[in-house]
C-alpha cells in the first residue's frame, strides 16, 4: 500500500489483502529470481526495493541506496519500477517489444509498469530485463546520468538551446 510503515518485506507483504499478496509475492519472486549478483532487498519509499547497497556505492544523488527494481501495491493497482528500463534506451525497447509478442498490453509509465493481475504481465521478459545489468553497470550508468556533462546537456535541452 501507498504510504506503508511496514520496516520488513516479510511485514509489508502481511500488510497487503490477499489477492494483492499474492500478486506482489509472485512478480517478486521473479525479480528475485533474476536479479543479478550485489543488488540488496529492503523496504524504502513505502514498497520492496532492490538495490546497490550504500557500502558499495556511496555517493548518490540523494543519499540513499541506489535503486534499480522497486515494487509497491497502491489502492487499485501494484507498480513494478524498473529503474534500468528508464536509464537504458535499449531495455525499454526490449521491454516494450517483449510485451508486444507476447500479446499483453503493458500499462507503463516512465520506469513503472502498473498491473493488479500478474498473469496480464509479460513475466519472462521482465526477468530478462531485470537480469540484464550487472551492478556494476548500473552504477556506471547512474553515474553518467549525473555527471557534470549530463547535467549541462538537461539544462541546454530544457533552456531550448540543444543542438539539433
Amino acid at each position: 500500500m501507498a504510504g506503508s510503515k511496514a520496516s520488513t518485506v516479510a511485514e509489508y507483504l502481511e500488510s497487503l489483502p490477499p489477492d494483492r499478496r499474492k500478486a506482489v509475492a509472485k512478480v517478486r519472486a521473479v525479480v528475485r529470481k533474476n536479479l543479478p549478483r550485489g543488488y540488496v532487498e529492503h523496504m524504502g519509499w513505502a514498497g520492496i526495493n532492490w538495490s546497490v547497497p550504500l557500502s558499495v556505492y556511496p555517493d548518490t544523488y540523494n543519499g540513499h541506496p541506489l535503486d534499480y527494481v522497486a515494487l509497491a501495491s497502491h489502492k487499485n493497482y501494484a507498480s513494478l519500477y524498473i529503474m534500468v528500463a528508464y536509464g537504458d534506451p535499449a531495455q525499454d525497447a526490449r521491454l516494450k517489444d517483449g510485451f508486444a509478442k507476447a500479446g499483453k498490453k503493458l500499462d507503463m509509465g516512465k520506469s513503472c509498469i502498473r498491473f493488479t493481475d500478474p498473469d496480464d504481465l509479460a513475466l519472462d521478459v521482465i526477468g530478462e530485463v531485470v537480469a540484464s545489468t550487472p551492478m556494476q553497470k548500473w552504477i556506471a550508468i547512474a553515474k553518467s546520468a549525473h555527471s557534470p556533462e549530463a547535467k549541462a546537456n538537461r539544462k541546454r535541452v530544457v533552456a531550448g538551446t540543444s543542438e539539433r
